[in-house]
């Protein structure tokens, strides 16, 4: 097939529900990556959260925001997706505004009453909803809103655009943060509209895509009623678990990284620099995929927890920015190497015909290892930095987490292998 007949199947292959939904996932990305590159920095050092209790909040973030996900497509199915992506990017732009409208008059009473760590608490779950929302509505319309034959390209179109909002994120909230010199709020203020702009463009171009006769999704009494029956299920349970590790060592980038290097260099740009990972991803995506194409699939999950793992040892041996730099793009090229085959091995997990259910606990690792990422991450930001002043020694009980997993990874599929019943 000639290149231009190619780019003709592209351009007719696509609902335009298609194009709308990617577009808004796009600034969605921006908006939450913007957020969470300057949410760390502006816990500990504007409210003077303790490094424990700023890395308790950021980890306790992520969970919530990766957790939805798992019962959100029923929701999507229940209530359509124009409504609850127009739902979603509502919840985000309430909550964006309110994180960064802390220090306004207004807010004032709240602060005293509920001191500022409830607050932000009580705040931060409002956003934290809506990105989990977000993610299975436009997955969901990537397959409705295409054709069998470009389908695939789709979900290539989708992921890029993930990661091309994921890397504009924090350049945004450095533009605003400091050459711009509105301050940290004004970057979750930029990220409120920049949601409610695709609020606005969900409700006048968005239209639900052409159902092609799909047996509908559980309802949500009945998707809750399946979180009881997936729990069952040892083996995918223990491996959920066992695999929580690699995004443990993940998290890190955001939770605790950026006031790592904020306290061995006060003057470094935390985060812009975190643009580093996605911008990896982009460069290298498919040249990854390309050399690690004959690696089992397990395998190949193992080697990218490695990897990752490994990437802070750069920091704890050369704790500079360029050093902060080296570690993100190899943190990239292992989050690479095992993504896309992390979803492979949960769709062979799967007994017949419960691969969507299956799928959509596949979220459930990166929200566990987002809170225990929090949880880790400021306690040894305190402990290595505040009480033995050595901060850099912290990274290495971060690799000793990815490694553990490792091993037990390999130990896993001694006991376990792909494709047998359980």
């Amino acid at each position: 097939m000639s290149f231009t007949q190619r780019l003709g199947e592209i351009r007719t292959g696509f609902e335009r529900a298609f194009w709308v939904a990617n577009f808004t996932e796009l600034f969605e990305r921006l908006a939450y990556y913007g957020m969470f590159a300057a949410l760390a920095i502006y816990l500990s050092e504007q409210l003077h959260f303790s490094k424990e209790l700023a890395g308790a909040t950021a980890g306790t973030f992520g969970f919530v925001v990766w957790v939805v996900p798992v019962l959100a497509g029923a929701l999507a199915d229940r209530f359509g997706f124009r409504r609850t992506l127009m739902f979603a990017y509502l919840l985000m732009t309430v909550g964006y505004f309110l994180l960064g409208s802390l220090s306004a008059p207004w807010m004032q009473t709240a602060r005293r009453a509920l001191t500022d760590k409830w607050l932000v608490w009580c705040i931060l779950l409002i956003p934290a909803l809506g990105p989990g929302l977000v993610k299975p509505c436009v997955a969901g319309i990537t397959a409705r809103a295409s054709k069998e034959n470009v389908r695939s390209i789709g979900y290539s179109i989708y992921y890029t655009l993930v990661n091309i909002g994921g890397t504009l994120g924090p350049v945004m909230a450095w533009l605003v943060r400091k050459p711009l010199g509105w301050g940290a709020e004004n970057v979750f203020r930029v990220s409120a509209l920049s949601v409610f702009l695709m609020y606005l463009t969900t409700f006048f171009f968005f239209h639900e895509p052409t159902q092609l006769g799909e047996q509908k999704v559980a309802s949500v009494g009945a998707a809750i009623k399946n979180l009881f029956a997936v729990l069952s299920n040892f083996r995918f349970v223990l491996f959920l678990l066992i695999f929580s590790s690699f995004y443990v060592v993940f998290w890190q980038e955001f939770v605790s990284a950026p006031v790592f290097l904020r306290s061995i260099n006060p003057n470094a740009d935390a985060d812009l620099l975190l643009s580093t990972d996605a911008l990896t991803v982009i460069c290298f995506q498919i040249l990854v995929s390309y050399l690690t194409r004959k690696i089992p699939t397990f395998s190949a999950m193992t080697l990218g927890l490695v990897i990752s793992s490994l990437s802070w040892l750069v920091l704890a041996m050369h704790p500079t920015t360029k050093g902060f730099i080296v570690t993100l793009i190899i943190l990239a090229l292992g989050e690479i190497t095992q993504s896309a085959r992390y979803y492979e091995y949960i769709s062979r997990l799967a007994p017949p015909g419960q691969q969507g259910l299956y799928m959509g606990y596949a979220f459930l690792p990166i929200g566990i290892g987002s809170f225990f990422a929090g949880l880790l991450g400021g306690r040894l930001l305190h402990y290595f930095g505040d009480v033995l002043h050595r901060p850099q020694q912290m990274w290495w009980v971060v690799t000793g987490v990815g490694m553990t997993g490792a091993v037990l990874m390999l130990i896993y599929d001694r006991v376990f292998k792909p494709g047998e019943k359980t």
